[in-house]
């Protein structure tokens, strides 16, 4: 509150800044509320702002509804009516009035009732019962429609009149049903249901004529809704005039904004097949005309070109003698030149004998071995002193060579070289390989 009105100590506030303040508290402090009580002291002035009182039974609180939002209202209240309305709270600083500035307007009940419609639209749209994809597409044309509707009501007068001027041919089934009041939704239901057993339509209407939210609620249902989009057949809705939108016609394949309309997009305009008829009439008469001239034509060219089928016989006889003639000509032609052609190839052929390739070939070979056999002799010569002289070399420097001249190899017991005292003792066993043989010796003693 301290940061509205001005305290004592900071002075007094004149009546406008407290209106002011006070205006400001209310608007900032309260978010928009809903509000249900009786209209009274209704004023329409030129501005086409509406101002009022809602009261019920022990109070009362102004209102104003400006003409920008008053417009969107859908009925005309009066005095003495009940209604809900969504508004802001408020002061009209003029006169410190206490006011609700009006952003909505409906007849009491009927909130109700739009919360729940909105509420079912949310949660259909949710579980896509709303979606364009899921759909069924209307057939083109429709060979039998089904009519939902009251049997007494304005809306079966206005489909059949529609279709008795479009298209008086097409057959129309029509399943009674009430359109209105507690017992509206499941037969509406049922009807479906039946429609859909007797399978003799490809598209059904399902609607009525206009009224109240409450007198269109039926079509509102959880249920209808739900058994329009479980139909096998195509449902074109049509609840109410163009500016109703009820649950039934967003879940349905179509939408009619009345059921006149519904009948017009169903049926075939008969006048405009019978224009289409003619018109395609002319077409096939015009070129059944234009054929059986051409035909006509091309069997007098035929006709003139046509001759005797003896005169054809001779002449064919004529030319399949002149094409004897030719033949036995080519026959004889290609006869002799496959006979030069043999016997070229046997001359080819005498010259080209295996049994001269032969002796040619071994006259060349015997140089060639007489060549080789000298180039091997030479080169085993060479190879043989070669090894001689190797051998020399490496006798030359063989250990067995210095044990010829008297020279042994002393080993220890375990094969290895002696070439100091020191590697053995007194007693040891030693070997001494000679040039020819082998001695087994015991050590006595070191030499001085």
């Amino acid at each position: 509150m301290n940061n509205y009105i001005a305290s004592r100590n900071s002075g007094a506030v004149s009546v406008s800044e407290l209106n002011r303040q006070v205006k400001s508290l209310l608007e900032h402090s309260f978010m928009t509320v809903q509000v249900e009580g009786e209209i009274s002291n209704l004023a329409r002035p030129s501005s086409g702002h509406w101002y009022f009182t809602l009261k019920d039974d022990r109070a009362q609180v102004r209102c104003a509804m400006f003409r920008n939002r008053n417009l969107q209202v859908r009925f005309r209240p009066k005095e003495g009516d009940q209604v809900v309305v969504m508004a802001k709270v408020s002061l009209y600083e003029g006169r410190g009035d206490f006011q609700l500035i009006c952003e909505q307007m409906q007849e009491s009940g009927q909130g109700r009732l739009q919360q729940a419609y909105e509420r079912l639209k949310l949660q259909l749209s949710q579980e896509g019962l709303f979606d364009q994809a899921r759909k069924r597409p209307i057939p083109r044309p429709v060979r039998h429609v089904g009519v939902i509707t009251s049997p007494t009501g304005a809306a079966i007068h206005d489909i059949l009149q529609v279709l008795a001027r479009r298209c008086p041919s097409l057959p129309v089934a029509l399943y009674p049903t009430a359109v209105q009041g507690s017992e509206a939704a499941a037969q509406i239901v049922r009807a479906i249901e039946l429609a859909n057993r007797d399978g003799r339509c490809d598209a059904l209407i399902v609607g009525r004529g206009g009224g109240s939210l409450e007198d269109l609620w039926p079509f509102n249902e959880e249920i209808v809704a739900r058994a329009i989009a479980a139909s096998a057949i195509p449902v074109v809705s049509a609840v109410g005039h163009e500016v109703d939108i009820s649950i039934s016609d967003l879940v349905a394949d179509l939408r009619a904004p009345t059921p006149s309309a519904a009948a017009e997009l169903l049926s075939t305009d008969q006048a405009s097949l019978q224009q289409q008829l003619q018109t395609l009439q002319q077409r096939l008469t015009r070129q059944t005309l234009r054929y059986l001239s051409l035909h006509r034509t091309r069997l007098e060219h035929l006709r003139a070109r046509l001759r005797h089928p003896g005169e054809r016989l001779r002449e064919q006889s004529q030319r399949l003698d002149q094409l004897e003639l030719r033949l036995q000509r080519a026959l004889s032609l290609r006869l002799q030149q496959s006979d030069q052609h043999l016997d070229a190839l046997h001359r080819r052929l005498q010259r080209s004998s295996p049994q001269r390739i032969l002796e040619r070939k071994r006259q060349l070979l015997s140089p060639l071995q007489q060549r080789l056999q000298h180039a091997i002799d030479l080169l085993l010569r060479q190879r043989r002193q070669q090894l001689l002289f190797q051998a020399r070399q490496l006798n030359g420097v063989s250990p067995l060579a210095t044990l010829e001249r008297g020279y042994a190899i002393v080993q220890n017991e375990n094969g290895q070289a002696i070439t100091r005292q020191e590697q053995v003792s007194p007693g040891d066993q030693i070997s001494a390989r000679l040039h020819e043989g082998t001695l087994i010796c015991t050590v006595d003693r070191y030499a001085d």
